[in-house]
């Protein structure tokens, strides 16, 4: 990929803008996919959110100032728009987030798209008994094994806070699973 500013140059461009948007998609697409899916956990709610994060991408390009990456920005409109997804959701059905991400979770054995394990499915369960913020900080360190530092940019949180917060969640899940 072209230079980040050149690229943001292309992506503003009236003239360049459809090509380096696919660029853009085609580079982005399966990262924050599977950033999303790690929220989310259902694939076609995923998806959705993924469209509306692109959605919101697009929209407010003009915006995006380059105080941060771009790679962080996009993650923190997938992680904002994950979170209101779930909400929202929770919301319609008369019950909290939490509730929902276990019932998901529960419905994940039935998913022809999550190819976990017993193993793999008690540890989605460890995870959704954290606090949201430890979920999001061990999901992306984890799963999509990103750097401290590009957690902070994404989430806004210091690197000391987030090093904090994944060992306590590491040491929840551990208790966790060595109970259940």
């Amino acid at each position: 990929m072209l230079q980040e500013k050149e690229f943001i140059k292309e992506l503003l461009n009236p003239k360049t803008q459809n090509q380096a948007f696919k660029k853009l998609l085609k580079e982005y697409q399966k990262p924050l996919y599977n950033h999303i899916r790690t929220i989310v956990l259902n694939h076609d709610d995923t998806d959705d959110v993924l469209q509306n994060t692109f959605v919101k991408v697009f929209k407010y390009l003009n915006k995006f100032k380059g105080e941060s990456k771009l790679f962080s920005w996009m993650y923190r409109i997938a992680t904002n728009e994950a979170l209101t997804f779930l909400n929202i959701k929770g919301k319609i059905n008369g019950i909290s987030s939490e509730t929902l991400q276990k019932k998901t979770i529960d419905n994940l054995k039935a998913d022809i798209y999550f190819d976990g394990d017993e193993i793999q499915f008690k540890l989605q369960r460890a995870i959704a008994s954290l606090p949201k913020k430890q979920q999001l900080v061990f999901k992306m360190k984890y799963f999509e094994e990103l750097k401290y530092e590009e957690i902070s940019e994404i989430l806004g949180t210091s690197v000391g806070g987030l090093k904090a917060s994944y060992y306590h969640a590491v040491k929840k899940i551990e208790a966790f699973v060595t109970i259940n």
